[in-house]
């Protein structure tokens, strides 16, 4: 399964729509989209013709900018006047769904309500979810209606506006009147509210517990490029474990911060990065001495069905809580950000349901105890076919993929200890193609090597160019990205069982993993 991992950069959360300014000495006007968006069309506001007035030509303004003050809509105005029986009602009639749009008019100065504000503009080029109407299109109001009844009209919902008033007031006083006390309504008291407890095991305790020992990683290059991601304590000497994706950025003279819950912010420095596996430590710069690294729970005993809470801030929205279920155990997954110079990630992963968007990665998989299973790392989304690099950044659709933490804590430790990875090896180049059939040894490896190395686990072996690898141990292998998957869940030295065809028969074999330093 090929996913796409999520610690690209985080399109700012979008701010609240300015309120119009109605110009006094001149009518509303139809809207235009800044220039540079993508609008989806949908209704705005026209007013009404005057009797007897030619209609202008349409004129067009910019709508707002988001970062201005907004000004009051009546600033240097007075409201219009009610109309006189008998005369045209100028205030606009709500317009027809689905009705299309039609010329715009001109109305009297002045008019009340404004046009619409712009629509506020993502990072990702897009507008706000879905293709429904947006604020800053415009549309056509109804006709005039014929003149006679305006008045009356205007004066039955003046009456009716009034005995309203009148019954909701008098309503008001003869309940407060005739409050004798009798309600059997109960208000918690102030005490008891403070001293409510929240059981071990529970979502909000396990919340509590962790959130502390978490931090909002900001990555930044030496050309300005960067995003955000998560990461978690590891130990008390300062160090945060996170994805490799989420430092990557910062790597080669780029800039590094780690930020806690309480605000406290430090530069931070990465100590080793796995691109393999998508683990990277970093360490904090004078770090604290209270820091509480989170207990390490065993993947290898997570069942499907087991409740799950992840940790991180997606699309930057720092110390987000979600929950949900192991959806599955040892997923095949091949992750990248989707651009063409990307290399795959590959991992036997914990699959759950909770929801993880951009800006989770690195950040803890909780089990109901509170102990770290996985780390996250990447989605599968509907919304782009190959990764973030080929369409705009996409949300959860209840497949998130994490990292098991058995695999995650002995590279951190190599990572800690000598700053490179070391990843296991069975000494033979496979195909990555997808297939059904198994991994496929090659007739020729990386950059003209052999297939088969000399001298390693594979050939000691016995296996060739050719041969179809379709269990590990008692996994089975439907790919080359599977194998490599299962191969890096062991370490090097580490006695496997190979199952393979060869000219349509299966063998087994017993081989001893290998071992690779750095990335290749």
């Amino acid at each position: 399964m090929s996913t796409e991992n999520e610690g690209n950069a985080v399109p700012p959360a979008p701010s609240a729509p300015p309120v119009p300014v109605a110009s006094p000495d001149a009518s509303p006007q139809a809207h235009t989209a800044p220039e540079g968006t993508d609008v989806p069309a949908g209704p705005g506001h026209q007013a009404d013709q005057q009797p007897g007035q030619p209609a202008p030509a349409p004129q067009t303004h910019q709508a707002p900018q988001t970062h201005q003050a907004p000004q009051s809509p009546h600033a240097g105005q007075g409201y219009p006047a009610a109309p006189a029986p008998g005369a045209e009602p100028t205030a606009p009639l709500p317009p027809v769904p689905g009705t299309a749009p039609q010329p715009p008019v001109a109305g009297p100065e002045g008019a009340w309500p404004p046009p619409p504000p712009g629509t506020p503009t993502y990072a990702d080029g897009t507008g706000g979810a879905g293709g429904g109407a947006a604020w800053g299109a415009s549309y056509q109001q109804p006709a005039p209606k014929p003149k006679g009844r305006g008045g009356l009209i205007a004066a039955v919902l003046v009456a009716a506006l009034v005995a309203g008033g009148l019954g909701g007031g008098l309503g008001y006083t003869l309940a407060r009147n005739n409050d004798n006390g009798s309600s059997t309504t109960v208000s918690a008291s102030d005490n008891g509210a403070a001293q409510v407890k929240r059981a071990p095991g529970t979502i909000a305790n396990v919340a509590a517990k962790a959130l502390p020992s978490t931090v909002t990683i900001e990555a930044e290059g030496s050309n300005g490029d960067g995003g955000t991601g998560t990461g978690f304590v590891f130990d008390k000497q300062g160090h945060i474990i996170t994805n490799n994706h989420v430092v990557a950025d910062a790597l080669d003279g780029g800039k590094l911060t780690a930020t806690f819950p309480d605000g406290r912010k430090y530069d931070a420095e990465v100590v080793g990065h796995a691109q393999g596996y998508d683990v990277a430590v970093v360490k904090l710069k004078n770090p604290p001495s209270d820091l509480n690294p989170l207990p390490l729970g065993d993947s290898d005993k997570v069942a499907v069905g087991d409740e799950t809470i992840a940790i991180g801030a997606p699309f930057g929205l720092s110390n987000t809580v979600t929950t949900g279920i192991i959806s599955a155990k040892n997923r095949p997954v091949a992750s990248s950000d989707g651009s063409a110079t990307s290399k795959a990630s590959y991992m036997s992963a914990l699959q759950t349901d909770a929801s993880i968007n951009p800006g989770n990665s690195g950040g803890p998989l909780l089990d109901a105890s509170g102990a770290v299973i996985g780390i996250n790392s990447a989605i599968q989304s509907s919304g782009s076919s190959g990764g973030f690099g080929s369409g705009g950044q996409s949300g959860s659709i209840g497949l998130g993929f994490a990292i098991p933490i058995n695999q995650a804590k002995y590279v951190a430790q190599q990572l800690i200890k000598t700053g490179k990875p070391v990843y296991a090896k069975i000494g033979a180049s496979v195909s990555l193609e997808d297939s059904t059939g198994g991994a496929k040894i090659t007739d020729q490896g990386a950059d003209g090597a052999a297939a088969v190395e000399a001298n390693g686990p594979a050939a000691q072996a016995g296996l060739k160019p050719g041969d179809v690898i379709t269990k590990l141990d008692d996994s089975v292998i439907d790919s080359g990205p599977t194998l490599i998957g299962e191969i890096w869940t062991h370490k090097p030295g580490d006695k496997v069982t190979i199952t393979y065809k060869r000219g349509g028969q299966e063998h087994t074999v017993q081989l001893t993993l290998g071992a690779r330093a750095g990335d290749s």
